[in-house]
């Protein structure tokens, strides 16, 4: 029994072998991860007699390089939880910090849990590369909100109030309505220069072109707005033309890199046995479908759907005391933030949607009547989500 602690860190780890009763087989020494380190680490640990388990903690992306190369090695990797890790940590009295500490604590951790250590499985690669699509279309959609907030905050000065009349009623990344308006127009004196049957036509040509509503209404209200509004940014100055242009161009390549992204990850889904499964839920269209496969992965590895709802961190642990039983429980949040802000996107198109026959929709609008407030019904609606989810793509892969 021979227990390898691992403390990763970027570029380097630190390494300690331990044996039972605390005896030392290696004291905590560096390695960079590098193939000439990494194959002189494998090497050593193939020559001790006896069973050699390693651990490590999950840290981001930096423990992938090495993780990825011991399972190539069939060596036996066990990965925790670096909230589990701290809580064993917590029970020393002797407080320190350093990486050879931690790599002792590493490697005492592996003795001590030595029979509950649970061997890192490779996620087949189409979950590992949905994954990290799915990471970085979280990213570039955050990048999507702080450019779309500069934008109407420039719109504000040039075309106030025009954001209330141009809502984006697509599901499509490519499609903003108040990002080609602005391109087209960027002030109100562009429209105002115009007699309000030149806007009106020329409106609708826009509209045409661009694929949206030809409403000739919409183009009255837009133009009394433009008369009635007191812009505060000049449209003689070409800054203004030039900021409202520039966050426009941000604005759509940030558009056509989510919706190239958004394409990968519909195209490496549909490969997936469980897509059309998935696919054909209430409430999931195709932009959520991969995105919720990504969050959540390959189902299989979870033991039950209440696993499932842990790993989304939407449980609620029991609390109670002697004769008091809590009955107002919170969600932990300790799991998957991305899993339940997805899940949490599903219900709300459930909301939109209102299936009859659906039972989440129905269990939802039942919380609500309850008394429950919105928020808390949509978590309770996920819970219950995530176990018809589990139950459905479990049966596609227990049935071949």
């Amino acid at each position: 029994m021979i227990s390898v602690g691992i403390d990763v860190s970027k570029e380097k780890s630190t390494i300690c072998i331990l044996k039972p009763y605390g005896e030392i087989v290696s004291s905590p020494f560096e390695i960079n991860h590098t193939e000439k380190d990494l194959s002189e680490v494998v090497s050593m640990l193939k020559r001790l007699d006896d069973e050699v388990r390693i651990v490590m903690e999950a840290t981001g992306g930096y423990h992938f390089p090495i993780l990825t190369y011991l399972v190539e090695q069939d060596l036996y990797v066990c990965v925790v939880n670096p909230l589990v890790m701290k809580k064993y940590a917590s029970t020393v009295l002797r407080k320190g910090k350093t990486d050879k500490l931690d790599s002792i604590k590493i490697a005492n951790y592996g003795i001590d849990n030595w029979y509950h250590l649970e061997k890192y499985e490779a996620n087949e690669e189409k979950y590992e590369q949905l994954r990290f699509l799915g990471r970085q279309y979280a990213h570039y959609m955050k990048m999507r909100v702080d450019s779309k907030l500069a934008l109407t905050n420039i719109l504000d000065r040039t075309m106030p109030k025009i954001k209330t009349l141009l809502q984006n009623r697509s599901d499509k990344p490519e499609k903003d309505k108040l990002n080609d308006f602005a391109e087209e127009y960027w002030h109100y004196d562009n429209i105002t220069s115009k007699t309000e049957t030149e806007f009106i036509d020329s409106y609708i040509e826009w509209a045409k072109n661009k694929g949206y509503h030809q409403s000739k209404a919409k183009a009255i209200t837009i133009y009394a707005l433009a008369k009635e509004s007191i812009p505060t940014l000049d449209s003689k100055i070409p800054l203004t033309k030039m900021m409202v242009l520039e966050a426009v161009r941000v604005l759509r390549e940030i558009d056509k890199t989510l919706e190239k992204i958004l394409s990968q990850m519909q195209e490496i889904a549909k490969k997936l046995k469980e897509y059309s499964v998935v696919r054909a839920m209430n409430g999931v269209g195709d932009v959520l479908a991969p995105r919720l496969i990504a969050e959540i992965g390959d189902v299989r590895r979870f033991h039950s759907g209440k696993a499932l709802i842990a790993y989304a961190g939407i449980d609620a642990p029991p609390f109670q005391s002697g004769l008091f039983n809590s009955s107002h429980r919170k969600i932990s949040k300790r799991g998957s933030s991305a899993l339940r802000k997805t899940g949490y996107e599903v219900m709300k198109c459930l909301k939109t949607s209102k299936p009859k026959d659906d039972a989440v929709y129905l269990f939802i609008t039942k919380k609500e009547k309850e008394g429950k407030a919105l928020k808390v019904a949509k978590i309770a609606g996920l819970n219950k989500f995530l176990r018809i989810y589990y139950a459905r793509v479990k049966e596609v892969y227990d049935n071949g």
